[in-house]
């Protein structure tokens, strides 16, 4: 669902219960995504991910997809540039997420300082994300419904 009322994304919603969050990250058709560590001990091992994580505290589900990118990619992106938001059963489904969208700069994509989680990040058309086998199979699947909507 395309939220219309930015004031509904936006809202402050301490209370649901989710595990994380994760954000697609537009730029001219693209996404920035990254490539998973390799190690066996992690969910989705060796695949292609998106900016996002696990909750932390009470925060809400805007304040933990914002974090988890600011410390994943070091961008910093207010609150009102996130254009989607969806509840759905999380990647690993053992409880519920948040997937989010919003659409990044020429001026943020030159600024990204990778953190350590991953092997390397890079752009990747929509198209070529949604045929990738190791794209993340619930990604694609949240992907594609935002896609729909508009």
């Amino acid at each position: 669902m395309v939220l219309a009322n930015q004031q509904a994304l936006t809202k402050q919603t301490d209370f649901e219960a989710f595990t994380g969050c994760k954000l697609a990250l537009i730029f001219e058709g693209k996404l920035v995504v990254y490539l998973r560590d390799d190690k066996a001990s992690i969910p989705f091992p060796n695949q292609w991910d998106f900016p996002g994580g696990g909750r932390e505290g009470k925060e809400s589900a805007q304040e933990c997809v914002l974090r988890e990118l600011h410390e994943e990619f070091d961008i910093a992106l207010p609150i009102e540039r996130l254009i989607y938001k969806q509840r759905g059963i999380n990647q690993t489904e053992n409880g519920h997420s948040y997937f989010f969208v919003a659409y990044i700069t020429q001026t943020e994509l030159d600024a990204i300082n990778f953190g350590s989680e991953g092997q390397y990040w890079q752009l990747m058309t929509i198209a070529d994300y949604l045929a990738h086998p190791a794209a993340i199979a619930p990604l694609k699947q949240r992907l594609q419904q935002f896609l729909a909507t508009n």
